[in-house]
């Protein structure tokens, strides 16, 4: 199957990284404090640098994580001077849901690309594009998979914050949180620039456009082979 839609790796794992690095098909990565715990990362500046020694050459997006502005601000020039291929991550809002526009807005006009995160509404976009139309270039974070979450379809969100960016071509989509490989295709059928991923969803690339039938049966012998394997009576 042919996407037009870009795929970023998101992950904090050295290895994983580095594996989806030499896949061709990975247009980017992105990580977060969060992936970072989960991956065991104690020292964010180390593990940062040192993965850029190998991905010098893709986007890749690390997030601030001060709950001051005045803090954040100095933590986003400190990340953007690692590599011109560094995005900054901005939360939309810090913790007490105060508005990050008035930084956005700084760092663009100081060159900084950036990745404004976290948001969940067409609002919250609409909000930064001005601010960011400031700037060398930049991604929207819209959580689609926290939209389904919700109960809500991100459908209607997603397209309409890409009219939004009919007008700032400096500015990209990124369909994040996906919670399965199908949410590749939506990405791609709405004409969304970038989606980015984990290594165990675009792993299952190869499967778009695979036969179910097919499918079918490599999933019976898939049970019957577990199976099989551990000696499984009755």
């Amino acid at each position: 199957m042919n996407l037009r839609v870009k795929l970023f790796a998101d992950g904090a794992e050295k290895s994983g990284m580095i594996e989806m690095y030499n896949n061709p098909i990975i247009a980017g990565f992105t990580t977060n404090p969060t992936l970072m715990r989960k991956a065991g990362i104690t020292n964010y500046k180390e593990f940062s640098l040192d993965i850029l020694k190998v991905i010098k050459d893709k986007p890749i997006s690390f997030e601030v994580f001060s709950d001051d502005f005045s803090e954040m601000e100095k933590q986003a020039m400190e990340i953007a001077s690692w590599g011109e291929n560094v995005y900054v991550k901005i939360p939309i809002t810090n913790t007490k849901a105060e508005s990050s526009k008035t930084l956005i807005e700084k760092l663009s006009k100081n060159g900084v690309k950036l990745n404004v995160t976290a948001m969940m509404t067409a609002a919250q976009v609409l909000s930064v594009l001005e601010p960011l139309s400031y700037g060398p270039g930049s991604y929207v974070s819209v959580f689609a998979g926290r939209i389904a979450d919700a109960g809500k379809d991100p459908l209607p969100i997603m397209t309409e914050v890409l009219t939004y960016l009919k007008t700032y071509n400096k500015i990209e989509l990124i369909w994040a949180s996906p919670r399965e490989l199908y949410n590749v295709v939506q990405a791609d059928s709405i004409g969304c620039h970038i989606i980015t991923a984990t290594n165990d969803i675009l792993k299952k690339l190869p499967t778009l456009g695979k036969d179910l039938t097919e499918f079918s049966l490599d999933t019976v012998k898939m049970f019957y082979n577990d199976a099989k394997s551990v000696n499984y009576t009755i």
